[in-house]
This record gives C-alpha cells, sequence and structure tokens, in this order.
C-alpha cells in the first residue's frame, strides 16, 4: 500500500478541507485520505494515478506546495497589513476579483454619464464572470466528487439568484466581497499555521563538526551517532546530545519552559533548539535530527491536531447537518410564501425585497465556516503557546479535559520530590556505631548487587552511595531476579537468597529483630524511606533514604486548591514518610502503602466521588494509575523518552512548576471556545431574522458569515497570547 505525504496550499477554511479530504477520498482506489488543516499536510493511502491527484486537486482551486503552488505563506511577514496585500497580489482569485473590481467601477461611471443600461448591466455581468467563474468551478467539483455543499457552491448559487432577480450590481459586489473576505480568512489561517511553523525555526540547519583538529560546517541531517560537535558561546544547539569538554549556562525555555538558564557540564545532556550561554562546549551527538526531542514536540503538537476535543467532535456533526438544513429551509422560504401566501418571489420596484431575495440571504449565512474554524484554531493555538512552555498536550481533547478535572493525584517519588532520593544512614546488626564500619558497607555492596541494573530512583540513590563508598566490586551482579509486586526485589548472590524491599514487604514475610524495628520506625518518623535487607533469613539491617519535596511544590498544591482543584498524594511509601512529605507541603489527602494496582484503584475511587480526575506522576511506575486517571500527567519528558509516548500530558521538565499554568491555559482555551461558538450562533441567528423580515442585502450575509469566521480566528489566536 502506497502513502502519499503532500503540503496542499490555499486551504482557506476546515469546511474547504473538508470538502477536498472527502473528494480525494472518492477517487479510485484510495483507501484513505486526511488533510491536516493547521499545517497543510494531506496524507494519502492507495495505489491513486498521482498525475488524477494532482489534476483533481488543481480543479477543486488548490495548489501543491514544491509543484504548481497557488500562494507563498505571509506567516513570518512582520508588517501583517504588509503581508496581507502581498499575500492579496499572490492569490489568483484576488487578481481576478481586482480585474472584476475595475469592471464594477467603470460600470458605475457608465451609468453616471447616462450610457445605455445594457452596458453597464454587461460591465456588471462581466465583473462576476471573471471574478466568479474560480468559486462556480470549485463549488461545483467539490458537488460533483463529494456530494457535498461548500461555501464556493452556496456563494455560487446566490450569485445565480442574484442576476435571476436583477440585482446585478449586487451580484457583482457579493463575489467581490467574498472573494476579498475569503482572502483575508486565508492570511489569517495562514498566519495561525505560522505559530506551528516557528517551532521548526528553534533548530538551526547546520552545525559545526569536529573531525580531528578540523572543523566542518555541515547541515544537521549530516550529523550521524556519536558525532563529535562544537557549539559556540551564544549558539543555538543544532542537534541532541552528550557534553564531552566545556561547561555553560543553557538556556531551555524552547523546550521545558524553564525560564532561567540550567547550568550544564561534562556527561549532561542538552536538546537541539536550545541556546548555548557564554561557555564553549564539545559534544557528542546522541540522537538524530529525526529523532531529537525538538522533532519529537514538533510531530506531537502536529498530530494532536488529529485527537480532536469533544466541543469539536460536538460542532463537527453539527455542521454536517446544519448546512443541508439551512438550504432545505431556503427552498422552503423561496416557494412556500409566493406559492401558498401570494407573496413576491421577485423584488419589487418600490424596494421591498422578494422571498427568493431573503432566501439568498440564508443561503450565504448557511455556510459552517464560523462553526467549524471556532474550536480547531483555538486548540491549535493553545497546544502551541503550551508547547513554548514547556507542556505537550497529546490532543485538543486533553486540553479540553484538564479544564474539567475536580481532583489530581500525586506521585511522591519523582513528582511531588525531585526523585533523586540519597542514602541518608546504613545500620547493620552488627554495626559498630561508626560513622563507616565494614558491615554497614558490606550491607550497601549486597544491596547494589541486587539494584545495580534497576533505574527506580530508591535504587538509584543505593548505587550512588556503594560508588562512592566504593563497594561496587564486592559481589557479582545479583541473578535470578524478581520484581516482587512493587514492594522489592529479591535475587541470589553467590548462591544466596537475598530480599531487598519495604518494611510493609518483610513485615508480612520475615522477622524483624525489635532493634531493626526500632531503627526503621525511628527513620521513618523523620520522613525517611527505610529498605531492609534479608540474608538468607535473617534480616541483616536498612538503609534509610530522603527525599525531600520539591521547593516549588507548596506553591503548585496551593495555586490548584486556589483553582478549586481537589489534591492528594497516592504513594507506595509508609504512611510516616507520606505523612511527613505531604505536611510541608499542605496537601490533607495522603494515601500510602499502594502498590501499583492499588494506585489504579484510588484514582477510580475518587472518579466516583469527584467525577474526572487526572494523575501525575513520573512515569516509571505509575503506568496503571495514570491510564486510569481520565488525563494521565508525565514530569520530565526531556529526559523520559517512555513518559512522552504514554502520558497524555508531558511537562518537558523535571519540574511541576508549570501545572498550575496548564490548567488555566485550559480554562482559558475552553472559554475561548465557548465565545467562539455562542458568537458564531449568535450572528447568523441574528442575519437569518433579519433575513426573514426583509432586511438583509446579500453583502450583509457575506460580511456576516466571513466576518465572523475571522473574528473568530482571531480570538482563538489570543491563546497565544495567554500569560497566567
Amino acid at each position: 500500500m502506497v502513502e502519499k505525504h503532500l503540503r496542499i496550499t490555499g486551504l482557506d477554511c476546515m469546511d474547504c478541507a473538508r470538502g477536498l479530504e472527502e473528494s480525494i477520498a472518492a477517487l479510485p482506489n484510495v483507501e484513505e485520505a486526511q488533510i491536516r488543516f493547521f499545517d497543510g499536510t494531506l496524507m494519502v493511502r492507495g495505489d491513486v494515478d498521482e498525475g488524477s491527484l494532482s489534476k483533481l486537486i488543481a480543479k477543486l482551486g488548490y495548489g501543491i506546495e514544491g509543484g504548481n503552488t497557488k500562494n507563498i505563506t505571509p506567516a513570518n511577514q512582520p508588517n501583517a497589513i504588509l503581508g496581507f496585500w502581498r499575500f492579496l497580489l499572490q492569490r489568483i482569485e484576488t487578481q481576478l476579483a481586482l480585474i472584476a473590481g475595475g469592471f464594477v467601477l467603470l460600470s458605475l461611471v457608465t451609468a453616471w454619464l447616462g450610457l445605455p443600461d445594457w452596458i453597464t448591466i454587461g460591465m456588471q455581468i462581466g465583473g462576476l464572470l471573471i471574478a466568479g467563474w474560480p468559486i462556480a468551478r470549485s463549488g461545483l467539483t467539490n458537488l460533483w466528487y463529494s456530494h457535498t455543499l461548500n461555501i464556493n457552491f452556496l456563494m455560487t448559487v446566490a450569485g445565480i439568484g442574484a442576476v435571476v432577480i436583477g440585482e446585478y450590481f449586487e451580484a457583482a459586489t457579493l463575489i467581490l466581497l467574498f472573494d476579498i473576505a475569503e482572502a483575508l480568512e486565508s492570511f489569517t489561517n495562514e498566519r495561525a499555521r505560522g505559530a506551528i511553523a516557528n517551532l521548526t525555526e528553534l533548530a538551526p540547519t547546520h552545525a559545526i563538526k569536529l573531525e580531528g583538529q578540523v572543523e566542518k560546517f555541515v547541515p544537521a541531517e549530516e550529523l550521524a551517532l556519536d558525532d563529535k560537535i562544537l557549539v559556540r558561546p551564544g549558539d543555538r544547539i543544532p542537534i541532541d546530545g552528550i557534553i564531552l569538554e566545556g561547561q555553560s549556562d543553557i538556556n531551555q525555555a524552547p523546550i521545558t519552559g524553564e525560564s532561567i538558564p540550567v547550568w550544564k557540564q561534562p556527561g549532561e545532556s542538552v536538546y537541539s533548539g536550545t541556546v548555548n550561554g557564554n561557555g564553549r562546549l564539545i559534544l557528542e551527538v546522541t540522537h538524530l535530527v529525526g529523532d531529537s526531542t525538538l522533532h519529537r514536540i514538533i510531530e506531537m503538537v502536529t498530530e494532536a491536531q488529529s485527537r480532536r476535543s469533544e466541543s469539536q467532535k460536538t460542532i463537527d456533526k453539527f455542521a454536517q447537518v446544519y448546512t443541508p438544513i439551512m438550504v432545505l429551509l431556503a427552498i422552503l422560504l423561496a416557494t412556500v410564501p409566493p406559492l401558498i401566501f401570494g407573496e413576491p418571489f421577485l423584488n419589487l420596484a418600490d424596494g421591498t425585497r422578494g422571498w427568493l431575495h431573503r432566501s439568498l440571504v440564508l443561503l450565504v449565512i448557511s455556510c459552517p465556516c464560523a462553526l467549524v474554524i471556532s474550536t480547531p484554531v483555538t486548540m491549535v493555538a493553545s497546544l502551541t503557546k503550551a508547547a513554548k512552555e514547556g507542556i505537550l498536550f497529546k490532543g485538543g481533547i486533553y486540553l479540553e479535559m484538564l479544564s474539567k478535572i475536580k481532583a489530581i493525584a500525586f506521585d511522591k517519588t519523582g513528582t511531588l520530590t525531585p526523585g533523586k532520593p540519597k542514602v541518608v544512614e546504613i545500620r547493620d546488626l552488627t554495626c559498630d556505631n561508626k560513622d563507616q564500619c565494614d558491615a554497614c558497607d558490606d550491607l550497601l555492596a549486597l544491596a547494589y548487587a541486587l539494584e545495580r541494573h534497576s533505574t527506580h530512583p530508591l535504587a538509584q540513590a543505593v548505587i550512588e552511595a556503594a560508588q562512592s563508598r566504593g563497594v561496587t566490586d564486592c559481589y557479582p551482579a545479583a541473578h535470578d531476579l524478581q520484581v516482587r509486586g512493587g514492594l522489592g526485589i529479591e535475587g541470589r548472590i553467590n548462591g544466596r537468597l537475598m530480599t531487598l524491599g519495604s518494611y510493609q514487604l518483610f513485615q508480612e514475610e520475615h522477622i524483624i529483630s525489635p532493634i531493626v524495628d526500632q531503627w526503621v520506625k525511628k527513620a521513618e518518623s523523620e520522613g525517611h524511606t527505610a529498605i531492609l535487607l534479608c540474608d538468607g533469613d535473617q534480616v541483616r539491617g536498612f538503609i534509610a533514604v530522603a527525599d525531600t519535596p520539591r521547593t516549588n511544590a507548596k506553591q503548585v498544591i496551593k495555586a490548584l486548591n486556589h483553582q478549586q482543584i481537589h489534591t492528594v498524594m497516592l504513594t507506595g511509601d509508609n504512611s510516616s514518610v507520606a505523612q511527613a512529605v505531604g505536611g510541608r507541603i499542605g496537601l490533607a489527602d495522603i494515601r500510602s502503602n499502594l502498590l501499583p494496582g492499588e494506585k489504579s484503584s484510588a484514582i477510580a475511587a475518587l472518579q466516583e466521588q469527584y467525577g474526572v480526575v487526572g494523575m501525575i506522576g513520573d512515569g516509571i511506575n505509575d503506568a496503571p494509575a495514570l491510564a486510569r486517571a481520565d488525563v494521565g500527567i508525565a514530569v520530565g519528558g526531556g529526559q523520559n523518552a517512555q513518559a512522552m509516548e504514554t502520558a497524555d500530558v508531558v511537562l518537558m521538565a523535571n519540574d511541576i512548576e508549570k501545572l498550575p499554568f496548564a490548567f488555566k491555559l485550559s480554562a482559558f482555551a475552553y472559554q475561548l471556545v465557548r465565545q467562539n461558538i455562542i458568537f458564531s450562533l449568535g450572528i447568523k441567528l441574528l442575519v437569518a431574522i433579519i433575513a426573514l423580515l426583509g432586511y438583509a442585502p446579500l453583502w450583509l450575509a457575506v460580511l456576516a458569515d466571513m466576518g465572523v469566521s475571522l473574528l473568530v480566528t482571531l480570538n482563538g489566536l489570543r491563546a497565544m497570547r495567554f500569560e497566567s
């Protein structure tokens, strides 16, 4: 099965894009066709003839970028007014409209000079034909292939109807206004697309590759894994890598949204698109351009368009029945009053508008463009703004859902705490109470042999302590390892069965001596996590690990509570540790001693109590709870590829500081969506009432339809400037 990807130009509205999509899908041998409106990407799957595909796209009035392009995007034009006029002159429709406008102006002159009416009418009809031809061709082609009534078809019918009732000047003016309004809407949508396109410009296209002592300026796409590159002070980093030499302050705001530069030194990772500070760095390439963190962000933001919010799905379903119903009403409006009640069909000499004129106005405003665009433009602007702040939403559905959350559950380790605990105490039964005795070192060495390949934060603390004490070579790595359901791990070291795990596990399966029990309870009362070790049948002692709350955790919890969101901690740690951490940051609802499966059950209980519930964790051992929640949020996506792939929302920074902003942005976006829907329907209803009363000229219907489309687009784009 062949899959083609093309960039379509000239997409003015989402309803038109949907018509193009349906027309292409109707071609022979096309299995599937999808258009992403905001980046103009068309995906066609099937054995379709490329020539037939290009011909159809051209017939419908669109172009293919890289081939016969229809216009040049003005998204990067700093001066919007200048950009708009340049955009107008580049559109074939607008060029024809300008010629047609000349004919209409000449018709006014001929009328003023008192020349015969046939000259004036001929010029007006000529202008109508010149400006209306591309519109009529697109509308009729769309009807033929996809059997749908788009705005171009409706405008064609309205123009013909205006000629029938003798309103030649109004017919020509109608099409001219439509052309200009369509161009303005297209220009605005291109500006919206530019918001996403700007993300792609964050990464430089070239890099300085080091080959021995030689520096070569090469395209970033040519870099391979393990290549060495030079990043000068002030340069933007072109690709993901690890620092080999040098240290510097890195502005990671484009990726993580962090406002303060982060100090980086050898051994630490850097991301493409971030900006180097004052240091000279030599990097080793760790990801190709297509696999870089920035590329994945752009890809996810773009793909998020296809995951529509519930509001968007509802509006799309409504739009599919709205236009046919309005067309039927227009037909009834044109026929029923004249045939049954004897009302005038055509306009009267005294200026009274007949029912055909009124039906034509209703026909023009039946286009669902404003309604269809009202939600997605807001969602795309919000998704892009969130990405610039280091927050990735996997789709509009999650952006909207976040605004409805009434309770959010936090994992502790790696979320409310940095996830980098340190070993603060080691006690063996035979300890001689020295700061570092041989028995305690032996206990740590055994723990290291069990945990040396684990990525869990507590295991990393054990590994770091073992390395600092120099006991990593005392024992071989344990074999026959078994994870004990989130409570611990066991394996064999030199033939002996060893168990390392939580106090809860040891209470159930081992006999703990009173002295070890006393040590553990004292450590837990101080907010430490105790890890016990059993050598065969004997509980040797314990390792105490401390992970203090993040410095901004208290402010985050306070901000969420202020937004009327219930906050709760779900942790596998014991009650003493959980209460110690939760108490410091202001959490009242603390649930401890939970296995991964029990966290999922806790989420279900919260859903029964509060309705829509979110869960935030580091994505390492929270998968069941994250999946069960209505919205799963992962922390540290920049350092955890798994979190980026599995969660619904990803905080790129290894921090929760941006969480309140995500909730506020979500609420703001949902507010904009409601404003746009109410405004769109309200204006259409108002014009419909005016049309029924006979007071609405055709040009008012055009301004109402296209004007509302423009206004809801501009209103939706406000999300790009949102500040909490």
